[in-house]
């Protein structure tokens, strides 16, 4: 081994410097001050392991960006811990870089000769956060792409040049794959080489201008081994540790959430995204610009930030003068105090936007919902991942029914999204509709002319309000047991899959309900019922709330087999083209509840 090493130090000089880095000089001996750099170029290495490993997995284009990601997140071995190490470590690392500057700034370590060191420090500052940016975007879910497109349309704003520059950062006019590729491009190849160059740089001439200590006079000089060696192990250690607690938190607290870094919903462009944020830390940014509506704006993004990082920049020669220098270090607790204020502020704001907060829930509904499809045994698409949303009546459902019917109908007392509409409700409330406790209450004469049902239609002083406020109310239990029977009957033409059970088990009532409704209880008087009547005066019963009763009723509720010239304002939403056949059969499908729910494909 001996020989080995001396063939290596013959050729290389690598005992020689081993020995000037292990026995550097430190001024005032060993000290935790001085760990803030050794354990940035620890998050640093881990950057670029997990960096390149995630590589190796990752694929980089817009229709398989989220798909690469999910993999590594929840199908490949230990994918969730690369990720969050890469994740959370990158944002630990935002941390240290400021406090070291604080650290450098404090000291003195920026005055001349060590200005070049210091613009070095600051230029690796800006391309960390530029590396965060970047990445931001990479897993190409919704709250990447929205923040992403917020972050970059300030690159218009900047005078004369701005339009054409942040047509070159996007890759075109629109977002999209390019934008995807080129952000890639320049996280994982053009800032790390950069961030390389410089931190080499840095290295270098930090060891040729040695360590600067505020106090060394307090205790003698020491050997950089084995003291502040050990006190930099401690301190990386102590970031790894804390790096895992962020990644663990959520089962550490016992609570609900994913191991490792957020995965939102697929990026969809055509899907607006109220909880679109940056992430914290630029969020002082964000609410910075707040005060500056309109085209005031190039003062919050360019000029403002511009004149401060000018003034940060300068530091070396300000401080030049001890009145300046305390100019610097107040000029920089001023600079984190504002940006720790306008965070605070930022997020106090949010927690008080009702708006903002139901997006953010309805923001994790869709990423936990989407992993639940991905996860089916047709897996993903061809057409990628964001399909599985768009096709997911569980998803697009409530969507299509708050903006379409909630005008009018409600769903269990809300617009199916959980916000309650400024109109009052004039037509029925659709939850459950069909199923035997629907109708049930359909047959209730202290129900059927409530709200809930014919009560704020036209229909509330028609035949079948009478017809159960003036018979029904007047059966004897015995005709109460056939009505029961008719309910269950009139109730399986829906072929719910919340009831199949059910239904299978009560076959032969549901045999006889189907002979009391056209016998008996006379409901084939105004309504056809598996046989053609043309002097029907009332809606079809045949297949009474199944998927193609309403997919019909709602494409168009005025024909002959509904509701005819009789139709209460419910628009033609298919035969006019207000809705597509894919969002009726979407609405349709949750309505009734039809829908994958983790285990099997559900029954249409």
């Amino acid at each position: 081994m001996k020989r080995l090493l001396d063939w290596l130090d013959q050729r290389t000089g690598c005992r020689k410097l081993t020995r000037e880095a292990l026995y550097e000089n430190v001024p005032g001996g060993a000290r935790w001050r001085y760990v803030w750099g050794s354990t940035l170029v620890f998050c640093l290495m881990v950057q670029f392991i997990t960096g390149i490993f995630l590589w190796m997995a990752y694929s980089p284009s817009s229709q398989t960006a989220w798909e690469s990601v999910y993999f590594i997140q929840d199908e490949m071995t230990g994918g969730w811990l690369l990720r969050g190490l890469h994740h959370y470590t990158a944002h630990i690392m935002t941390v240290l870089l400021v406090l070291h500057l604080m650290q450098v700034i404090i000291d003195g370590a920026y005055k001349a000769p060590r200005e070049v060191n210091f613009w070095f420090g600051l230029a690796l500052l800006g391309l960390v956060l530029a590396m965060s940016l970047t990445g931001y975007l990479l897993p190409w879910d919704q709250k990447g792409y929205w923040a992403t497109k917020v972050a970059t349309n300030l690159v218009a704003v900047v005078p004369i040049i701005g339009p054409a520059l942040q047509k070159i950062i996007i890759g075109g006019p629109e977002y999209g794959h390019h934008t995807l590729t080129r952000f890639f491009a320049l996280h994982a190849g053009v800032l790390p080489a950069t961030v390389t160059a410089l931190v080499v740089g840095h290295i270098a001439l930090f060891r040729k201008h040695g360590l600067t200590a505020k106090e060394p006079k307090r205790r003698p000089d020491a050997a950089f081994w084995p003291d502040q060696v050990l006190k930099d192990a401690v301190a990386c250690l102590a970031v790894l540790a804390a790096v895992l607690f962020l990644i663990l938190r959520h089962r550490l607290s016992g609570a609900d959430g994913p191991l490792g870094a957020d995965l939102g919903a697929p990026a969809d462009p055509s899907e607006t995204y109220s909880a679109a944020r940056p992430d914290w830390y630029f969020l002082f940014l964000f609410q910075f610009l707040k005060y500056f509506p309109g085209k005031t704006e190039v003062w919050g993004a360019i000029i403002i930030p511009g004149l401060v990082f000018a003034v940060v920049a300068l530091m070396p020669f300000i401080g030049r003068w001890k009145l300046g220098h305390r100019f610097n270090v107040g000029f920089l607790f001023s600079l984190v105090a504002g940006a720790g204020l306008l965070t605070f502020a930022a997020v106090r704001e949010d927690r008080q936007n009702e708006t903002y907060l139901a997006a953010v829930k309805a923001a994790e509904r869709e990423a936990a919902r989407v992993r639940v499809l991905a996860k089916a045994p047709a897996g993903i698409p061809a057409e990628g991942a964001v399909t599985l949303l768009r096709h997911d009546p569980l998803t697009q459902g409530p969507k299509i029914f708050a903006a379409s019917c909630a005008s009018c109908h409600r769903y269990d007392g809300h617009d199916g999204t959980g916000n309650v509409p400024a109109d009052p409700q004039s037509a029925p409330d659709l939850k459950d509709f069909a199923s035997r406790e629907w109708l049930t209450g359909l047959f209730d004469p202290q129900r059927i002319a409530t709200t809930n049902y014919f009560g704020a239609t036209k229909f509330k002083s028609g035949k079948m309000v009478r017809f159960v406020q003036e018979k029904v109310a007047k059966y004897a239990a015995e005709r109460r047991v056939e009505l029961e029977k008719a309910i269950i009957a009139l109730s399986a033409e829906a072929q719910l899959k919340s009831q199949l059970a059910a239904d299978q088990r009560d076959a032969v009532l549901i045999e006889e309900g189907r002979r009391l409704l056209s016998e008996e209880l006379s409901c084939t008087d105004c309504h056809q019922f598996h046989h053609r009547d043309e002097d029907a005066t009332a809606p079809d019963l045949t297949g009474y709330g199944s998927r193609k009763w309403l997919i019909n009723f709602i494409s168009n509720p005025a024909h002959p087999d509904f509701y005819g010239d009789r139709n209460d304002r419910m628009p033609r939403f298919g035969d006019d083209g207000v809705l597509t056949e894919q969002q009726i059969g979407l609405v349709v499908d949750w309505l009734r509840g039809t829908w994958y729910d983790g285990t099997r494909a559900a029954s249409r």
